[in-house]
């Protein structure tokens, strides 16, 4: 009984720290380059360095990234994987 407590407890907190927050920050700028092969997103922001994202195959708006290169965009971007970009649309 107390391996099974043991173990369910081990479990849960291992559930828990794998669990995200669904917190995410915005990137506005201009979309620098693409690269199709490695699926990153060079962002260049009004002020500022820019910025590589790259593209999941769960990122909304992905199939329409090589036709924004040099437009304005907003790239919604986890808080927890600054890397992985959720969202990508052209800037409003």
């Amino acid at each position: 009984m107390k391996n099974t407590l043991t173990i369910l407890a081990a479990l849960a907190l291992a559930a828990s720290a794998q669990a995200g927050c669904g917190k995410t920050s915005t990137a506005e700028g201009t979309l620098k380059s693409f690269d199709e092969k490695t699926k990153e997103l060079t962002i260049t922001p009004k002020e500022g360095k820019a910025t590589k994202v790259t593209l999941t195959p769960e990122t909304k708006g992905a199939d329409a990234v090589k036709d924004l290169v040099g437009k304005a965009v907003t790239v919604e971007v986890s808080v927890h994987a600054k890397s992985k970009a959720l969202s990508v649309a052209a800037a409003k």
